[in-house]
């Protein structure tokens, strides 16, 4: 049961921040800025589901991976704290900023420059996520093989 609520809530905020992603760069390239607002306020409305999709897995790996020294493990546990913090440090303060001036029509330099930091920082949280996604289904395979 951990197993498969851990690979759902993965699987989830993984999909949020490249739904959250995509939809800022679409949004950016080839819509206005209200389009740019609104998606920049269902972000922040979303950060209420993703948030504690990323505590789950958090929690449920953890409790999986105890004290294991299994190589894959360990390096998903070296990636989960940068996750984190890209998560709690970068991406939620830059979601609620940018909706923030979004609602206000101030996109200027500010707007911009965090828009820049959160961008990369989704994508490095993407590049990481799906890394924790492929060794945990290659130690799936494995534990099926046993």
């Amino acid at each position: 049961m951990k197993r498969n609520v851990h690979a759902i809530a993965g699987v989830l905020a993984f999909c949020f921040i490249a739904v959250f992603w995509t939809s800022t760069m679409v949004a950016e390239l080839f819509f206005d800025h209200a389009a740019v607002a609104s998606v920049k306020l269902a972000i922040s409305y979303a950060l209420i589901a993703f948030v504690p999709c990323m505590a789950i897995v958090g929690a449920t790996g953890f409790a999986m991976g105890g004290k294991s020294t299994f190589p894959t493990l360990v390096a998903k546990r070296r990636r989960m704290p940068i996750i984190g913090a890209n998560g709690l440090l970068i991406l939620i303060p830059a979601a609620i900023f940018l909706c923030s001036k979004a609602q206000s029509g101030e996109f200027d330099r500010s707007f911009y420059t965090v828009q820049l930091l959160e961008l990369l920082a989704g994508a490095v949280n993407l590049f990481l996520m799906a890394q924790n996604i492929r060794a945990g289904r290659q130690m799936s395979r494995r534990h099926r093989r046993s």
